[in-house]
């Protein structure tokens, strides 16, 4: 004897089934699209010790007569220490509007706010030929990619002083080992531009 499903369990059956369809649809879900960054960190901030930034501007070399540009400035302290302790005058750049702000109130309440300014932009973007020194405590690979446009940019004799990361197979001038006020050991690196564009 032949028995009929009742309509209702066919009805319920056919609504499960085309949930079933619809959840495995691609389609049917619609992916957020990718927020991508107009600009990217090349680094995260980490402040630089406060002997190692003095140590940094000792290997550079820094009198009155420089112009240090430090590309990820974070709270300003190294281009606040060169004009503080040598009166150079200084320019800091930082991604973030947190640190830009930081680094202008220790700049005033350092008292050299006269000498220096911080600018809220890429350091990729940065037209570095006024600066004389450059610093940096980013990546190898960030100073890999900053290496072509400061080697373009920076007149013969300007110095750049790296905390930490090299310049891949670009030999500074200066290589020492120093020992922070911690006992932690730290790289510190300066080359200086003559003239030719290095890849």
């Amino acid at each position: 004897m032949l028995v009929r499903p009742k309509p209702l369990v066919l009805t319920l059956s056919a609504v499960c089934l085309a949930g079933l369809v619809w959840m495995v649809q691609p389609s049917a879900i619609a992916a957020p699209a990718p927020q991508l960054p107009s600009q990217q960190s090349l680094a995260p901030f980490v402040p630089t010790p406060q002997d190692v930034v003095e140590r940094m501007l000792e290997l550079a070399g820094v009198t009155k007569n420089d112009v240090v540009y430090d590309l990820g400035c974070g709270d300003g302290r190294i281009v606040i220490t060169a004009a503080k302790k040598y009166g150079a005058r200084g320019v800091g750049v930082d991604l973030d509007p947190e640190r830009i702000a930081e680094s202008k109130a220790n700049a005033e309440k350092a008292g050299v706010a006269k000498l220096v300014e911080f600018r809220l932009q890429d350091a990729m973007t940065v037209d570095v030929s006024p600066a004389t020194v450059v610093t940096l405590y980013l990546l190898t690979a960030s100073n890999l990619k900053l290496k072509p446009v400061l080697t373009k940019q920076l007149k013969p004799g300007a110095r750049i002083v790296s905390n930490a990361f090299s310049m891949g197979d670009w030999a500074p001038e200066k290589d020492e080992e120093f020992k922070d006020a911690n006992g932690i050991s730290r790289r510190l690196m300066v080359w200086k531009a003559d003239g030719k564009i290095r890849q």
